[in-house]
C-alpha cells in the first residue's frame, strides 16, 4: 500500500494548519498541479497560471490560520483561494485592455500640436499610475513601497512578511512589465 504522507506529526492538512514548513512543502507537492491546471484553464497563459499558483500558496501560507481541517479539505480550501486569485488576474487583464484602449485614444490626441510636451508628461504619469494599479497583489504593494516609500528590498520583505527572494522576483518581473508597457506607450504613433 502506498504511503499516505502521514507522519508522526499527523496528516499533511494538520501539519499545514499548525504552521509546519513540511506541511507547506507537502501541500505544494500534492496540490500545485491541480491549482496550476485550474489557473491555466481559466487564464489561458502558462506564465499567468504559474504566477497564480505561486500567489495561491503565498496567500495560503500567510492565512493558514484560517484553514480548518475539520471544516473541509485542503485541496478545496486552496481551490477557493485559487478562484479569488484567478478573479484578480482576470480583472487586472481587463484593466490592462481598457488602458491599452485609453492609451491609443490619448496617443491620437498627443500629436495634436502645441502643448503636446506637457500632455506627454501628464500622459506618462497617468500611464505609470494606471499600470501600477493594474498589477496584482502583492506586486502592486511591493512596487508602491519601493517607489513611493523608498524602502529597500529587505524592508519590503519584512513589512509584507514575504521571503526576500519573492520580493526581488516580483520587483524584477513588475519592472520588466512596466518598461514594456511604457516603451509600447512611447512607440505609439
Amino acid at each position: 500500500m502506498a504511503s499516505s504522507g502521514r507522519g508522526p506529526a499527523g496528516t499533511p492538512e494538520l501539519q499545514f494548519a499548525t504552521g509546519g514548513e513540511e506541511g507547506l512543502a507537502l501541500a505544494y507537492r500534492a496540490h500545485a498541479p491541480l491549482v496550476f491546471s485550474v489557473a491555466l484553464r481559466a487564464l489561458g497563459d502558462r506564465q499567468a497560471a504559474s504566477d497564480a499558483t505561486q500567489e495561491v500558496f503565498i496567500r495560503a501560507w500567510r492565512f493558514r490560520s484560517g484553514f480548518d481541517p475539520e471544516a473541509g479539505s485542503l485541496p478545496a480550501w486552496l481551490l477557493g483561494i485559487n478562484r479569488n486569485v484567478i478573479a484578480d488576474a482576470l480583472a487586472a487583464r481587463r484593466r490592462r485592455e481598457r488602458l491599452g484602449h485609453l492609451a491609443t485614444t490619448v496617443a491620437d490626441h498627443r500629436s495634436a500640436g502645441p502643448g503636446s510636451e506637457i500632455m506627454d508628461g501628464l500622459a506618462d504619469r497617468v500611464v505609470l499610475d494606471s499600470e501600477l494599479e493594474m498589477l496584482g497583489e502583492p506586486q502592486r504593494s511591493i512596487l508602491k513601497l519601493a517607489f513611493y516609500d523608498d524602502l529597500t528590498h529587505q524592508e519590503i520583505a519584512t513589512r509584507l512578511r514575504l521571503p526576500l527572494g519573492t520580493v526581488k522576483s516580483h520587483i524584477r518581473r513588475s519592472l520588466t512589465h512596466l518598461r514594456r508597457r511604457l516603451e509600447a506607450w512611447h512607440a505609439a504613433p
